[in-house]
């Protein structure tokens, strides 16, 4: 009889392949479609988007029990069923008949992401892969993170071939094809749940802890930042006379920096400490919205601080899966990291917004991004002094 191969290097390869299609059908596709929907039906886009951040937020809330769920048994089940999930959720958004149920059905992408998403992926890998976890987290994420290079343009071809409700189902298809059965052959390794032990810190020690809850802040600030610079980039750089062009690849090439960066994350741990590491990358996130904040005339010197943010940006991602581990072990990742997801989830949903709001308030999108300079600032002092912090 035919033996499929569950070990670590086919977990990995699995998820590689899961979690880039579940980003893609799941969180870049409505990038795409967003727009084609809002005026083929008539809905308001600015009312779709608030249900795609509620999505994010719903990612962030259901992200506990996930964490604790697959403490407990493993990733299996947790995986596979938000594979159906994902499915129903796309097959939900096209049959949606009016604006109210589309947002329903994007709330449930919310939790069919918490189940295909990073997260899950990070704790199922930090379990199974031990000493090299941090090698197959940065591989997992240099594969996941052409999501959007890969779904992008299918998604256009099919939305222009077939128009967005059938586009919808083709992806639900490809979610249920690919995600449920990879989840539930490939993932089927021992797992050995967490056992307290006489002087252990548990769960609610750690979490409760003010190292936890500095870390916690530092993490939203900077992630807020982060995300409100991305989407108020290109309305900065138009306010100050570029192209629509030249604004989109000054926003583009920092992808190539999100790439760079996590390649050379794992030569990054093994010559730095987890705080010296930390405030390093937070370094690169926070000096370029500063840098922005005062607008360059030069293209180039533009080109050369968007490739330091996506550098940052690719560092951070790989910073917020391993710094659980580094700090309280690898025994209570899941559970652990499903309570720091929250605070990020919250700030991934509502930085599109933030820097928007900034700007109307101060006036200008210059003005804006020394505001996310400085709260970028104030979360890197707070995170890294969350990580020379005793619990």
């Amino acid at each position: 009889m035919l033996r499929l191969s569950t070990s670590p290097r086919a977990v990995l390869a699995t998820l590689c392949v899961t979690v880039t299609v579940s980003y893609g059908a799941l969180y870049y596709a409505f990038a795409v479609l967003g727009p084609s929907v809002s005026e083929r039906e008539g809905w308001s886009l600015t009312a779709m988007t608030a249900g795609f951040s509620a999505a994010s937020l719903v990612s962030g809330i259901v992200a506990i029990p996930i964490g604790r769920r697959i403490q407990d048994h493993g990733p299996r089940a947790v995986m596979t069923v938000g594979g159906v999930l994902g499915t129903i959720a796309l097959v939900g958004l096209a049959a949606a008949p009016n604006l109210p149920m589309f947002i329903v059905a994007m709330a449930l992408t919310g939790v069919a992401a918490g189940g295909l998403f990073y997260p899950p992926a990070f704790a199922t890998l930090t379990h199974w892969a031990g000493a090299d976890r941090v090698r197959a987290i940065t591989s997992l994420t240099l594969v996941a993170g052409i999501a959007s290079t890969i779904f992008a343009p299918l998604v256009t071809l099919l939305d222009d071939r077939i128009e967005w409700r059938w586009t919808y189902l083709v992806l639900a298809g490809i979610v249920l094809v690919i995600t449920v059965p990879l989840h539930y052959i490939y993932l089927n390794r021992p797992w050995v749940p967490a056992v307290s032990t006489d002087g252990a810190a548990t769960d609610r020690t750690i979490t409760r802890s003010r190292q936890f809850r500095m870390i916690a802040i530092g993490g939203f600030a900077l992630t807020l930042a982060s995300f409100a610079s991305l989407i108020a980039l290109i309305p900065l750089l138009k306010e100050h006379g570029f192209s629509a062009e030249s604004a989109a690849w000054v926003l583009g090439i920092g992808g190539a920096g999100q790439v760079v960066g996590r390649v050379f994350y794992p030569a990054l741990t093994r010559r730095l400490p987890i705080a010296a590491r930390t405030a390093l990358i937070a370094a690169f996130l926070t000096l370029p919205l500063w840098l922005f904040a005062a607008v360059s005339d030069s293209f180039a010197v533009l080109i050369a601080i968007s490739i330091v943010a996506g550098l940052g940006r690719g560092l951070f991602t790989l910073v917020g899966a391993t710094i659980v581990t580094e700090i309280w072990g690898p025994e209570r990742y899941a559970s652990v990291n499903g309570v720091l997801t929250v605070p990020l989830s919250l700030a991934a949903a509502f930085g599109p917004f933030a820097g928007a709001a900034a700007a109307d308030l101060l006036g200008s999108y210059a003005s804006a991004f020394a505001l996310l300079g400085g709260l970028a600032t104030v979360g890197a002092v707070m995170l890294t002094a969350g990580l020379r912090t005793k619990a």
